[in-house]
């Protein structure tokens, strides 16, 4: 774990220093950067580990458990910014669509790899697509459009966008079908170089992100520590594992990286659903700034002391 915690501090230094340094470039590339990964590295991670993946009965029960959980916590971050907070439109949009998006692809794969291995890898691709994917183009987007101030697509559009720009879902419906003879290990090994690969390119663009909000003036950096982060720390980090624990307690065979994906913390998504339905971008880069550093303090403990 701790060479995970010095690259995502490395990449995101860096991204803040480069967006700094070249304003027309570092932040224009980052989006370019997250636009490759999804169009030409994910999809193959995706299509191979699901065809390696058995799916069995505590993988589906696992499954429709995250997807239970992912909607109990929405419901809580609406709790928590609505009806307790107050909390103005776009700053309870943005708590809630922090609440309901994990960072299972990014930072949640090089996790599985690292603090469980391969075999659990492979599974956790399965929750990351099926759970994560409905929670970021369902409810995420949801939660953009009645709560942001500028969600003003219409729903036929959102739904042809989806299928038309959606490579992970085509790969995860490929990879379902496909026969495990398609994923031999030779390409299964390459698929977790992959994973390692994305770690540094995706957190350079959440720094060039977090300054590129800096310097138009919707966050500060360092971010400080209010009343709506505290409460997507305490939904995403804190109930969504415990939820996740409670509900299966009944069942058996479900996959343990099921459990530290559900521990995710907010996803860079986020931001992109942010910037697309007006959402408070502040709130949004100062929770995934505060949930992934308690996520790494966490692994790195969980790493020293195992």
């Amino acid at each position: 774990m701790i060479w995970i915690t010095l690259t995502i501090i490395a990449a995101v230094l860096f991204g803040i220093y480069a967006e700094r340094r070249w304003p027309s470039l570092a932040g224009p590339g980052s989006r370019r950067s997250l636009t490759i990964l999804l169009y030409l590295v994910i999809p193959p991670i995706i299509f191979i580990n699901l065809a390696r993946a058995d799916f069995d009965l505590g993988v589906g029960v696992g499954l429709g458990l995250g997807l239970v959980t992912v909607m109990l916590v929405g419901f809580a971050g609406w709790l928590i910014a609505v009806p307790l907070l107050k909390l103005p439109r776009p700053v309870a949009g943005a708590v809630i669509c922090c609440v309901v998006t994990s960072n299972t692809g990014y930072l949640g794969y090089p996790m599985v790899l690292t603090l469980m291995g391969g075999d659990d890898l492979t599974q956790g691709v399965v929750y990351d697509v099926v759970v994560s994917g409905i929670a970021l183009t369902v409810f995420a987007f949801g939660v953009g459009a009645a709560f942001g101030t500028r969600a003003g697509e219409g729903f036929r559009e959102r739904v042809r966008a989806f299928f038309l720009k959606n490579p992970l879902l085509y790969a995860a419906i490929l990879g379902w079908l496909a026969p495990q003879w398609m994923a031999p290990d030779i390409l299964v090994d390459i698929s977790w170089v992959l994973v390692i690969l994305i770690l540094p390119v995706g957190f350079f663009a959440v720094g060039a992100v977090l300054a590129e909000e800096e310097r138009i003036g919707a966050i500060r950096l360092p971010p400080k520590l209010h009343k709506p982060v505290a409460g997507v720390i305490f939904a995403r980090l804190l109930l969504s594992p415990a939820l996740l624990i409670v509900l299966s307690m009944p069942f058996s065979g479900i996959p343990r990286s099921f459990y530290l994906m559900a521990a995710m913390p907010t996803g860079l998504n986020s931001m992109i659903v942010g910037h697309a339905y007006g959402l408070d971008l502040r709130t949004t880069a100062e929770a995934l700034v505060y949930t992934t550093g308690i996520v790494i303090a966490g692994a790195v403990g969980w790493s020293l002391l195992s």
